[in-house]
């Protein structure tokens, strides 16, 4: 069994754009593919002109295992889609954006549970408990 979900299309990966957004919005619908960055000036193998590059994988693991056995590299990390997601324009104020977008994130946060339908609106409910991330936790 995966620690982590397996990617939604495996005959997709590696098609995704490399420039996508960073961390952010709180929940996630899918994982596209695993990615491992190498830097060339942390010691990988400089195969892109001095730029960094990445690797994709079907599974965290497979990616973990690269990552692990090649210098240069970074921990695996994972390329999400996001259907609607949660923007925090400034601290403590969310708003739900019902578009969907691609961004890279830590795996550790795939172990929130997936957005439903009722994740977001849960979310930003005033009846909502103080610490509005046990919701996405998967905790309320």
């Amino acid at each position: 069994m995966t620690k982590y979900p397996e990617v939604k299309h495996p005959n997709l990966i590696g098609e995704y754009p490399a420039l996508v957004m960073s961390g952010g919005g709180y929940v996630w619908d899918d994982v596209l593919e695993y990615r491992v960055w190498c830097y060339p000036e942390n010691g990988a193998p400089d195969t892109e002109d001095g730029n960094d590059y990445y690797y994709y994988f079907s599974t965290y693991e497979k990616a973990f295992e690269f990552s692990k056995n090649n210098v240069g590299c970074e921990p695996p990390i994972a390329l999400i889609l996001q259907e609607e997601y949660i923007d925090e324009e400034e601290p403590g104020k969310f708003v739900h954006i019902k578009e969907p977008r691609l961004a890279e994130w830590q795996v550790e946060f795939l172990k929130r549970p997936r957005r439903t339908d009722k994740t977001i609106p849960d979310f930003l409910s005033p009846d909502a408990p103080s610490n509005r991330l046990d919701i996405l936790r998967g905790l309320v």
